[in-house]
């Protein structure tokens, strides 16, 4: 698919591989928008990229995907690109009696019910362009667990299975779907694992 002169939308595009997807897509040409939780970043992405379009958004929270839906389907009809990229990786000690029963999947809300969710409320819209494209973002670790991370390792490995089906079901639509596995990158979710393992150790994490 080329990438040029389309309309793509950016979950988690305030920060990270996010930033520098919508740096590299606005050069090509494209309109983009990006999304994210915090507003101060969102405010600092637009500073360093004055042609981004920003809106406040969280894909954990169901409303606020159908309210991000109807705002960008109103103010940008061309949208015809998808790019789920937002996620939250955290160490986790599954052996610890603390962590709550809530606290344990915050991953799986955001790194798969996330994308998902998203897919199923922009497909419609996708699917009346004449070419549209979802593109997941995904890491190695959804082959290869990390077990001071296990559920951020379950969420991708998830993904990867969704994605791939989600492939074959709309291979008589216009929509391609596109899984990306990305590379090891310093980026605000590494980062936040801070010196528990060396970044060596970090090859696949996306």
């Amino acid at each position: 698919m080329e990438l040029r002169h389309h309309t793509t939308l950016i979950t988690g595009g305030s920060s990270g591989l996010g930033l520098e997807f919508a740096r590299q897509l606005l050069a090509l040409g494209n309109t983009v928008l990006i999304t994210g939780r915090d507003q101060t970043r969102l405010d600092q992405a637009k500073q360093q990229l004055p042609q981004v379009h920003t809106f406040r958004s969280d894909v954990r929270d169901p409303a606020a995907i159908a309210a991000l839906h109807a705002q960008v389907v109103a103010r940008f009809p061309a949208l015809n690109i998808l790019v789920n990229n937002a996620g939250e990786m955290r160490k986790l000690n599954l052996n610890d009696p603390t962590l709550s029963l809530h606290d344990v999947t915050q991953e799986v809300e955001v790194n798969l019910s996330g994308p998902i969710r998203m897919v199923q409320q922009f497909l419609p819209h996708l699917k009346t362009q004449k070419t549209a494209a979802i593109l997941n973002v995904n890491s190695g670790l959804a082959l290869a667990p990390f077990p001071i991370s296990p559920v951020y390792g379950a969420t991708k490995a998830g993904l990867h299975s969704y994605t791939q089906s989600l492939r074959v079901q709309l291979k008589p639509t216009a929509v391609q779907v596109f899984e990306l596995v990305a590379p090891a990158a310093n980026t605000p979710l590494n980062d936040r694992l801070g010196d528990v393992v060396d970044k060596s150790q970090l090859m696949g994490l996306g």
